[in-house]
């Protein structure tokens, strides 16, 4: 019988003879797989020295990469003095070329590599992350030309994701109800605050796709990469990003003062450098349970290749604890 793929996993090896074979960039001469998530990246470094980020898309629960928009939006950014990884051509001119696989055809992108560190507990760097989100903010209000195939909207970060997972086989039917409630309450909820901010999104700014660097005179800055979640959308949202992945994950679990601490260092310094109205303030707290749905609804849309006990039954349970706690959070500033 012939099996059906869900994702497979291409050798750094086999990347690097892709790469050497549609870039104008000469021998690979050493090859590195970094890491799996949502999609596969690998480092090549090539015989003149220079070091490459290679991404090898995967599919999505939304569908594929937004690669035109993202290439774009990278020389955009880089052209107005953002620090940013940009997107490098093929030698067809091409900013993405696609390898194909058991699971069917994919695309790979290839980045300038960054060296550095992420983001970490320091007011420096914390301030570093924020201006630099600012920046790239405030620089993103130009854009012009090549259109995003994805809208960071409700229904892309919550509607959607939220009924994937309530199809996710370890999904329980009193699971099921109370999900579905508390997703639509965050829905209503946040509409009836009015309308909210929007501003070019790099989607997944937790610190992490970041790294801080020294920068003239010392002072440090950020330098972003991995813009796999780019797109138009709420500036609540994206600044919801750093909050969400510091707060702990138990309903009955306060955040600690060194937490509130890098929140309140982060909005700060965001303020510091771009202005957020008061309804946008208030939104953020919101948003974060907004991107818990959406980790959730990834999750259960990579089921086929991660299996079901990725979102376990008793997890999914912990996890209506935690949302129903956030329905109240207030964040301090």
């Amino acid at each position: 019988m012939e099996f059906e793929i869900a994702q497979s996993t291409p050798t750094a090896a086999s990347i690097a003879m892709l790469v050497q074979s549609h870039y104008n960039l000469g021998e690979v001469i050493e090859s590195e797989f970094l890491r799996r998530s949502f999609n596969q990246v690998y480092r090549l470094r090539f015989a003149s020295g220079r070091q490459v980020v290679a991404r090898l898309c995967a599919e999505r629960p939304r569908g594929g990469p937004n690669a035109s928009f993202e290439a774009a939006a990278l020389e955009h950014w880089a052209a107005l003095g953002c620090r940013v990884a940009r997107c490098l051509p093929a030698a067809d001119g091409e900013v993405a070329i696609h390898a194909m696989l058991p699971e069917g055809r994919r695309a790979l992108m290839l980045f300038e590599y960054l060296d550095g560190e992420a983001t970490g507990d320091s007011a420096e760097d914390i301030e570093a992350l924020a201006h630099g989100l600012a920046a790239l903010h405030a620089a993103g209000q130009s854009l012009q030309g090549t259109g995003s195939i994805y809208r960071l909207d409700l229904d892309y970060l919550l509607m959607k994701p939220l009924q994937g997972l309530l199809r996710a086989p370890t999904m329980t039917a009193e699971l099921r109800t109370q999900f579905a409630d508390l997703g639509q309450r965050l829905h209503d909820g946040i509409l009836a605050l009015g309308e909210l901010a929007q501003v070019l999104c790099h989607g997944d700014a937790h610190g992490s796709n970041n790294f801080v660097v020294p920068g003239p005179g010392g002072k440090r800055e950020a330098v972003f990469f991995d813009f796999d979640e780019i797109g138009p959308g709420y500036l609540a949202y994206e600044l919801a990003v750093y909050p969400w992945s510091l707060y702990p994950r138990a309903p009955d679990v306060p955040p600690s003062d060194k937490v509130t601490t890098q929140w309140r260092h982060f909005v700060s310094a965001y303020r510091e450098a771009r202005p957020v109205a008061d309804v946008d303030l208030a939104a953020i707290a919101r948003f974060m349970a907004v991107r818990q749905f959406w980790l959730l609804g990834e999750y259960a849309g990579r089921i086929p290749v991660w299996g079901s006990q990725a979102i376990p039954t008793d997890y999914l349970r912990r996890q209506v604890g935690m949302l129903r706690a956030w329905e109240t959070l207030e964040l301090p500033l």
